[in-house]
Formats: C-alpha cells, sequence, structure tokens
C-alpha cells in the first residue's frame, strides 16, 4: 500500500515515513508539508491512502481534504498530535471526506516510535476494504478532474421498512429547480413501485417516474426502481436493471445501485441511506464515500426501524448521521454546491 504523507513539521514526517517503511507491504509515495502541497502531490501520484494532518500553515487539513476529494480523490486519515484536542477540526475534516482520525506516533527517549499502534491497525483495515473492493470490480476508478457535460449530478437514495414515507419526506425538500438526478432504491415488489412513484409524486416538486431499462438520467426527475431485478448505473452512463447478485435478500437492492454509481458515475454527488431492516446500503455507502460523495444515515430516533442507517453509521459511511427532517435541505445543499 503507498501512502502520502502531510504534515508541517519535519519529526511528525520523519515519525510517519518510519511507521510506513516498517510495515511489509507499504511504502511512502511522497511527503508534503503543508496542505497545498498534498493537494497538487496527490494530483500528480494518486496513493493508496492520504495521512492528513490538521493544523497547517497556508492549507489547513480540513480544507486539504476537501479538495483533495473533490479533485482526486483517494482515502484520507486524518493523524493529529490530539484527536481530542482537535475534535472539532477533525469532525470538519471527516465532513469533508476524511474516513478517521487517529494521534500522531512519536518518538521515545530512546529514539524508537511510540504511540504508533492504532495508527497501523487502522492502515491495516483501510488495506482489507479497499482489497475488497478492489475484488469486487467497483473499485472507484482514478479521476481527472470531470468535464462536467454529458452525466448530471446524481442524488442516490435508499430505503426499506418505513422508506416510503422518509423517501416522501426527503423529496419534498428538493427545489423546483434541482440540479441533480435523483435515482431511488426501496425494498419493495414490482407490483407496487407504481404507488410508490405516484405516492412520491405527490409530495415532489420534480416529476417522478420508474426507473426504465436504458434510461439515460437527467437533472431534475426521481427515477424509482421498479424491478424485482436491481437497478445499477451501467459504464454508459444509463440505467440497467440486473439479476444479479441473484442471492441478495435485498430487492432491489440499496447496495448495488450505490456501489454501481461509485465506480462509474463521472461527477460526485450525494447519497443518503434511510430506515430499513438489516444492512442493505451500508457497503455501498462506504463506497461512495471512499470514492468522495457526500454521504448521509437517517438517525436513530427518527428511523422506523434503526437497521440500515446504523449499519452505515458503524462502518463510518456516512459523513453525517441526521434526523429525517433535515436530510432533504442537506442534500440539496450539497447539490447546489457540486453544482457550481
Amino acid at each position: 500500500m503507498r501512502v502520502g504523507i502531510v504534515n508541517d513539521l519535519a519529526l511528525a514526517r520523519e515519525v510517519l515515513r518510519r511507521v510506513v517503511s516498517g510495515v511489509p507491504g507499504y511504502s511512502v509515495a511522497w511527503l508534503a508539508e503543508d496542505g497545498d502541497a498534498a493537494v497538487a502531490r496527490a494530483a500528480a501520484d494518486r496513493p493508496d491512502v492520504v495521512l492528513m494532518d490538521l493544523v497547517m500553515p497556508k492549507v489547513d487539513g480540513v480544507e486539504a481534504t476537501r479538495r483533495i476529494m473533490s479533485e482526486c480523490p483517494c482515502p484520507v486519515l486524518v493523524v493529529t498530535a490530539s484527536v481530542s484536542t482537535n475534535y472539532a477540526l477533525a469532525c470538519r475534516a471527516m465532513g469533508a471526506g476524511a474516513l478517521d482520525a487517529v494521534e500522531t506516533p512519536t518518538f521515545g527517549p530512546g529514539g524508537g516510535v511510540q504511540n504508533a499502534e492504532k495508527l497501523v491497525a487502522r492502515l491495516a483495515q483501510l488495506e482489507v476494504e479497499l482489497a475488497d473492493l478492489s475484488a469486487s470490480g467497483l473499485m472507484a476508478p482514478v479521476r481527472a478532474p470531470a468535464a462536467h457535460g454529458a452525466q448530471p449530478l446524481l442524488v442516490l437514495l435508499g430505503a426499506s421498512t418505513g422508506g416510503p414515507e422518509a423517501l416522501a419526506h426527503v423529496v419534498s425538500a428538493f427545489p423546483k429547480e434541482f440540479p441533480a438526478a435523483v435515482l431511488v432504491a426501496q425494498h419493495i415488489a414490482a407490483d407496487f413501485a407504481p404507488a410508490l412513484v405516484q405516492q412520491l409524486a405527490t409530495y415532489c416538486r420534480l416529476p417522478v417516474r420508474a426507473a426504465r431499462d436504458g434510461d439515460a438520467p437527467e437533472p431534475g426527475t426521481v427515477y424509482v426502481a421498479a424491478s424485482n431485478d436491481h437497478l445499477e448505473l451501467a459504464t454508459d452512463g444509463t440505467l440497467r436493471y440486473t439479476p444479479n447478485p441473484r442471492s441478495s435478500p435485498y430487492r432491489p437492492s440499496v447496495d448495488v445501485l450505490f456501489a454501481s454509481c461509485a465506480a462509474r458515475a463521472v461527477r460526485l454527488g450525494a447519497a443518503a441511506l434511510l430506515t430499513g431492516m438489516g444492512s442493505d446500503g451500508a457497503e455501498g455507502l462506504l463506497r461512495l464515500r471512499a470514492a468522495g460523495w457526500h454521504t448521509v444515515a437517517q438517525d436513530e430516533a427518527t428511523s422506523v426501524v434503526y437497521g440500515m442507517p446504523k449499519a452505515a453509521a458503524e462502518k463510518r459511511a456516512a459523513v453525517e448521521v441526521l434526523p429525517l427532517k433535515h436530510i432533504g435541505e442537506t442534500l440539496t445543499a450539497k447539490v447546489a454546491l457540486k453544482s457550481r
């Protein structure tokens, strides 16, 4: 695993270099002394993970993380002198797309490295997650800054038990001039999908319709998965139904939709995982977050069943965990920023 190291202190860069170099199979891709340099180096040589300091001159770790996730997405792990002291900044960095925060190892009195265990363990966990994504064939591609032409921004919504009401609440917040296409995967039999489309259309200012095989998503339209197969984004940017994985008990699967968009969407959108039983969607939401999307999970207090969003929160797949009443407005605000 190739690791980029960002820290304005030479001593900290050296201790991190020693930690990374001391793990078999790991290597240092590059070193950066501030956030501005980190963004440039990540764009020129994308590593498997970036170890990001928080407090730095010129461009701090929060802004550097935001820019990396926008311009050259790759996993970012915050490494700071004290997570508790810098808690607010760490939260802001994770809001910008960082996966987690750990404390920086130090040199001991004898010159040896101390307090490296948590960092090494988190890197090992991340390596497993990256291997799983690669084996699945759904690893998000390395992107140059995307051309904002053919494919629109996407907003993804996934739900199960209690989902129809939650989805109605979310889509009701979208304004009439909404610059993204909305893709919805709700666990529901195909026979009941037309009723769901009708229900959402009652609350939504945007046109709502059942997704058809071969549809090219258009901004300002809501597409609802309406088959006992799974809805996915195909490599050509159109919507397709697929029976695979046939073993999935959830149909249509939120994971299939989310993971396909993480791998194939040319623009970084936003996604929300809502109330539902089980864990479908949590892995897909994690892949979206790793690819640089803004990800949201519904909170326990407003979920009818706190299964799917809980699984996402436990995987750290959600940038934000929010009450239902705030999810629609948050997605609207994030899309407005990304559409500029």
